[in-house]
């Protein structure tokens, strides 16, 4: 078979038994089908899949059903792809809300497309203006999907005040390379876009790193690990640059991994087929040097990054205390750390109010404007109706 079946649990897709990519037809009773299937998927009900919840099998190919490649499976991508209707990528060459994309830069001097990076900038710029400070996207996806492809998306509405340049940085995934691969790729682009500021008008010395998930926590890293000589390697041409940013933005991203386990949730990280472990390379509980190695936790001293941290109070993924065990390390270590707390909140919590509150968070430490963020509790509800 040449690609592999959205599988298992079959039993509630009869008549969809064929090759991914094959149409079967889009008939009230397949389509049902699909969506039950798709529930019994979704561990934490937020309508959206994520690797980390599906079954092995079905995980291997995320990121082929993933069509807007935003790190998470949506219930018309998963049914488009079973029933063969219409999915669409991104046009990767269209102007979005103010935006210019400027796509697939190479930032480690290869022509591996998960080393590339994707500028974002305002289409209307005064260039005798200051250079713009940049907000770094990292995507999700468990590490093992997910893709740059939609940081636009997630950037326009800070890069369309005109205020903020983007970048969108591509990473190698766990299925190419094992840890410590991300963070060198991370640091590679982070480097890059101190390397080209001048030709792209970036303002160097502010550069604000924001990721969920996955993206959260290498986000985490890039702040609390600058400079780190075993987390720095030897990517790209600019290796004499600094690899350190101004500003983090976590959202629910791991910080602990010995630790994930602690706490209930619909995943058993110490598994040896956990995102996790599969990261690491070996089940991380057999690999406790380099697991804390990957922990943004282990790194935590006085001159790190601000942080402002996102986690919802039920998110069955990535245990709301590893937010909460990060925010107080770093507290405790003297580094600017505002949690904000999502009660009810699952994996993926999102709304303009929390767009906002990243707008306040940029100001401060961007631009240097004296607006004060605090520890924080929002209920879920109420970013529902925000969005």
């Amino acid at each position: 078979m040449k690609h592999l079946i959205w599988r298992p649990l079959l039993s509630l897709l009869v008549g969809l038994f064929a090759p991914w990519g094959t149409a079967t037809g889009q008939s009230d009773n397949t389509r049902k089908r699909a969506k039950a299937l798709f529930a019994r998927w979704d561990k934490n009900r937020d309508g959206r899949l994520v690797p980390a919840e599906l079954p092995e099998s079905a995980r291997l190919n995320f990121r082929r059903v993933d069509k807007n490649q935003d790190g998470t499976i949506s219930l018309r991508e998963h049914t488009d792809y079973l029933t063969g209707g219409p999915a669409t990528r991104p046009d990767g060459n269209k102007d979005l809300r103010g935006i210019t994309i400027r796509r697939n830069i190479p930032y480690a001097d290869t022509q591996n497309p998960r080393q590339m990076l994707d500028l974002i900038l305002p289409r209307r710029r005064d260039i005798n203006r200051e250079p713009l400070p940049v907000v770094v996207w990292i995507h999700g996806g468990a590490w093992l999907g997910g893709s740059k492809a939609n940081g636009a998306m997630q950037l326009v509405s800070f890069v369309s005040t005109g205020q903020f340049a983007g970048v969108s940085i591509g990473y190698r995934l766990s299925d190419e390379a094992k840890w410590p691969a991300q963070i060198l790729d991370c640091k590679a682009a982070i480097r890059w876009i101190r390397g080209n500021a001048k030709k792209y008008h970036l303002d160097a010395n502010n550069i604000a790193a924001y990721g969920t998930s996955a993206g959260g926590h290498l986000s985490a890293m890039l702040g609390v690990s600058g400079d780190h000589p075993e987390l720095e390697g030897k990517l790209g041409k600019y290796t004499h640059y600094t690899s350190r940013v101004t500003c983090v933005i976590d959202f629910f991203g791991p910080t602990a991994f010995l630790l994930m386990d602690d706490y209930p949730g619909n995943i058993t990280h110490n598994a040896p087929d956990s995102p996790e472990s599969r990261l690491i390379g070996k089940p991380i509980q057999q690999a406790p040097k380099l697991s804390r190695q990957a922990s943004p936790i282990a790194h935590v001293s006085q001159d790190d990054a601000p942080h402002l941290i996102v986690h919802g109070t039920r998110d069955r993924l990535v245990p709301f205390p590893q937010s909460t065990l990060f925010h107080e390390t770093l507290k405790q270590a003297g580094v600017p750390s505002t949690l904000i707390t999502v009660r009810a909140g699952q994996h993926g919590v999102r709304g303009q109010l929390l767009n906002k509150r990243i707008i306040q968070f940029l100001n401060r430490h961007l631009y240097g404007k004296s607006n004060t963020l605090r520890d924080e509790v929002l209920e879920s509800k109420a970013l529902q109706h925000d969005r």
